[in-house]
């Protein structure tokens, strides 16, 4: 496979109009058997949505928040959500179409985000939290130096906008990262 990293990538903020395209990136990229096609399924973690229209049009509508587009060929293929929470930015709604990941895309996204909060806010720290036993993600995170805080907050079981979980012990721990 080619590296996407050497493919020219339009980054950009997502608009009212991307809202459908990136609820259906998020979905393939994370729930059924498309994100199976990829690294970052949560399938046997959760079922039901991992978001809705109506929590990314939040996002894309929100003075602290950027949804970044991230565009291949004229086609959606990625995106982040970045948050300024005063002294940090905060990471999330991250997805890479299934069929790319793999091949240096994430990285690409995950190093231009982190420039996009340090340059527009001016923060030092960025944080996201992950599922406590998405021990493969929470590892490649750390190669990219982010660091287990060791805080953990409850999954919000019964909200079926975050999912229908299918086991017991779904927990978020806090990643940080210094932005020297």
């Amino acid at each position: 496979m080619e590296s996407v990293t050497e493919s020219v990538l339009t980054f950009r903020d997502a608009t009212e109009a991307d809202v459908d395209g990136l609820v259906a990136l998020v979905e393939s990229a994370y729930r059924g058997d498309s994100s199976r096609a990829g690294w970052t399924t949560e399938a046997d973690l959760l079922q039901g949505q991992r978001t809705d229209p109506e929590g990314v049009r939040e996002v894309v509508g929100s003075p602290d928040s950027r949804l970044l587009t991230v565009e291949r060929e004229g086609r959606i293929v990625a995106c982040c959500q970045l948050e300024h929470r005063g002294d940090h930015a905060y990471f999330g709604m991250f997805a890479v179409s299934p069929g790319l990941q793999g091949a240096g895309l994430g990285k690409a996204v995950l190093a231009h985000a982190e420039r996009q909060a340090r340059e527009t806010w001016g923060v030092r720290e960025m944080h996201m939290t992950v599922i406590t036993v998405r021990e493969d993600l929470i590892a490649w995170y750390e190669r990219r130096g982010y660091r287990r805080t060791g805080r953990t907050t409850p999954f919000p079981y019964g909200d079926e906008r975050f999912g229908i979980p299918l086991r017991a012990d779904l927990r978020f721990e806090l990643l940080v990262k210094e932005l020297s």
